[in-house]
């Protein structure tokens, strides 16, 4: 059974930890990769289908709304099982809806498909985040969360431009398909090399889950917790969906260029979040967060008025813009991995990746409705986006100090 490993200030990781680390990296990369790839596919899929913002918010939103619905649904039963089947059982799940999506013909059958895949694909994230924790001591947390979120940026290095190059050169259909067999062979590793993740099964489990569930939503500093995650998520779920269509139709980037924005801001990041997290854990998580919000709260002003600009000028604008956001997500996680007892962690996963669902289904909608495309192709309003950001950015801002104060207070 695998153990924490519990050593002074910065251990090192043991070998075991480091091929969990890998395993944990890939299965976000495939989930986070699934939901990103529909931002840059946009700007092909509205005319595909024949569709507009509205009714491309509506595709984003059902894979959020369904992975919001079964991470509720599954809180209660999370830690009761061991993770390792969990994770393995929702990510097969997650595989076959993928499928789908790259076989749906029509806007009706993208929505289904783009539902099934939510959820089972909305509950890897909550399982991958309570293996970290409970395989890592919270000394090391901020560099499992760095290197966990790399694979945001794997996804802009590798899997966004090769999709946007495989829709292309044939249709937006072979991403999903592609990805669907390169996750497959990922799974059967997963499967191969982690251990059980049972440590949790050995202490006192509540009878009924949805006792579980209602003692672990009642926490107050829970609660606090959870209203951060929808917060944070709510702007960026307003921004992503877009971006490729403002990118291409109000910035003049074309199609064949807009995979070297993904690739260069892909690159930055994935040098950005093992760093973002060491200095997490040293500095403290806060004052990482607080720069991580100032820096981004500037970037996302700028980039939703933007003119037509050069193609450098953007990627550096880009790169910045997600180093910010990274700056917030690392040291957030790491700090929230920390308040639950081990026997309500999966339960509180499942709950807060379940917010973080819901809170960007609506996101995904309100943007739709706020986002309108002129007759020349380009966005309209979508500076309204960028202050709605400013506000989240701002209440998250808020909160992250009082759960900061709260942790430093049990230190």
């Amino acid at each position: 059974m695998p153990t924490i490993i519990k050593s002074p200030a910065s251990p090192a990781f043991s070998r075991y930890q480091k091929i969990v680390v890998a395993l944990l990296a890939f299965l976000q990369f495939a989930v986070i990769l699934d939901f990103m790839i529909m931002s840059p596919l946009g700007a092909v899929i509205m005319p595909a289908l024949a569709i507009g913002p509205a009714e491309f918010g509506l595709v984003v939103s059902a894979y959020a709304f369904s992975a919001g619905i079964s991470g509720l649904l599954t809180a209660g039963f999370a830690d009761r099982y061991d993770r390792k089947k969990l994770l393995l059982f929702f990510y097969t799940g997650f595989i076959l809806g993928t499928v789908w999506c790259g076989l749906a013909q029509s806007f009706e059958a993208l929505v289904i498909a783009r539902v099934v895949t939510g959820l089972f694909g909305g509950v890897i994230g909550s399982v991958v985040l309570a293996i970290a924790t409970d395989l890592f001591a919270p000394s090391m947390r901020g560099r499992v969360m760095g290197l966990i979120q790399t694979a945001f940026a794997a996804s802009q290095v590798l899997g966004i431009p090769i999709s946007i190059y495989l829709s292309n050169h044939w249709d937006w259909h072979v991403p999903f398909l592609a990805l669907a067999a390169f996750g497959l062979v990922g799974g059967l590793v997963v499967a191969w090399q982690m251990e059980p993740v049972n440590a949790h099964l050995d202490k006192p489990q509540e009878h009924s889950p949805w006792m579980h569930l209602y003692h672990t939503v009642k926490v107050p500093h829970h609660l606090l917790a959870f209203a951060t995650t929808a917060l944070l998520t709510m702007g960026g779920f307003m921004l992503m969906p877009f971006s490729s269509a403002y990118i291409v139709n109000n910035l003049g980037i074309d199609m064949q260029h807009l995979p070297t924005v993904y690739l260069v801001t892909g690159i930055c990041t994935i040098f950005a979040g093992p760093m973002i997290g060491r200095i997490a854990d040293r500095r403290g998580k806060f004052p990482v967060f607080l720069f991580g919000t100032i820096v981004s709260i500037v970037t996302v002003v700028i980039y939703t008025h933007l003119p037509r600009i050069s193609l450098p000028v953007l990627i550096v604008l880009n790169a910045i813009m997600f180093v910010g956001i990274f700056s917030r997500m690392i040291p957030f996680q790491a700090l929230a991995a920390s308040i639950p007892p081990p026997t309500q962690r999966g339960a509180f996963n499942s709950i807060s990746a379940s917010l973080q669902q819901l809170a960007g289904g609506v996101a995904s909608v309100v943007a739709g409705h706020i986002v309108s495309q002129g007759a020349d192709g380009r966005l309209q309003h979508f500076d309204v986006i960028g202050y709605l950001m400013v506000a989240t950015s701002l209440g998250s801002l808020v909160l992250v100090r009082m759960l900061d104060q709260r942790a430093q207070a049990q230190a």
